[in-house]
């Protein structure tokens, strides 16, 4: 037996089979590789993007150094996540409107859960993708300079598929098994996943980045951090208190505080428990 492949319940992904379903006419998506193993798929296909490259997918069985938002370490057993990377180019959007990209990936991937997993999977502002507030999938959105080309946006996404309980590096996660989800097809989270994202940014840049043509209101209706009471903590190890009330058309959570309403571009979101 392949020694990658002594786990029945988590067969590996056929890069031919999703090449064929994901590679297709009017679609944006060029090249797609599957690897056993790599460190972080965002950094491969950072250096990709810096060498012109655009419409790549990468996906890895395994990932040794994965990153999250704030330079936070992934990891996650072989195949029992969707561990992939995507590049895309930027036209026509200008820069105050790229931070809209991370809240439109997680958009994209939380639809994708619900529509092949049936798990009623939603956002905690900015992207994280949570089950009833215990984090499922993260992502990560770097913006990778390659002139004279139109800058690149390299998204990385790490969904927990069949991840179990005994694996789960933090009782605040989960995972599309533990939810009891109707399909656990990382093949077909993977082409739903790409089509959602490919749709999204598609209209997103018909607009030029305005997210006030459906964006802003699609993404507050799947944000269960709209209406919470939370802290955010923020990178100056400073915290804030306050209910959530609005995504900002600049991408900003608003939070109403006992000292008004302030906007916060950056940080770390705790949905707080509701007061008795």
């Amino acid at each position: 037996m392949n020694p990658m492949y002594d786990d029945l319940e988590r067969p590996p992904l056929h890069a031919d089979v999703l090449r064929r379903a994901v590679i297709t006419s009017g679609s944006r998506w060029t090249r797609l590789d599957v690897e056993p193993s790599v460190g972080s798929t965002n950094a491969v296909l950072a250096g990709r993007a810096a060498r012109g490259e655009s419409g790549a997918v990468l996906i890895a069985e395994h990932q040794t150094a994965g990153r999250g938002r704030l330079d936070r370490v992934w990891t996650a057993p072989p195949r029992s996540g969707l561990t992939m990377s995507m590049l895309v180019r930027i036209a026509d959007v200008e820069v105050g409107r790229w931070p809209w990209l991370p809240l439109l990936a997680g958009l994209a991937v939380a639809a994708a859960v619900r529509d092949v997993a049936g798990v009623d999977a939603r956002l905690k502002w900015p992207n994280d993708v949570v089950v009833d507030d215990r984090k499922v999938a993260g992502l990560l959105v770097e913006r990778v300079e390659s002139a004279p080309l139109p800058p690149a946006a390299v998204i990385g996404v790490g969904l927990n598929v069949s991840v179990r309980s005994t694996e789960l590096p933090t009782d605040q996660a989960t995972s599309l098994a533990l939810e009891g989800a109707s399909s656990t097809d990382r093949s077909l989270l993977a082409r739903t996943v790409l089509r959602m994202v490919d749709g999204l940014l598609s209209d997103w840049e018909a607009h030029r980045g305005d997210p006030e043509h459906g964006l802003r209101r699609a993404y507050e209706s799947a944000c269960s951090t709209i209406g919470r009471r939370v802290r955010v903590q923020l990178p100056d190890g400073t915290a804030v208190e306050g209910t959530a009330v609005a995504v900002e058309p600049s991408g900003r959570l608003v939070l109403e505080t006992a000292d008004g309403h302030r906007s916060f571009g950056a940080g770390d979101v705790v949905h707080l428990r509701p007061r008795t």
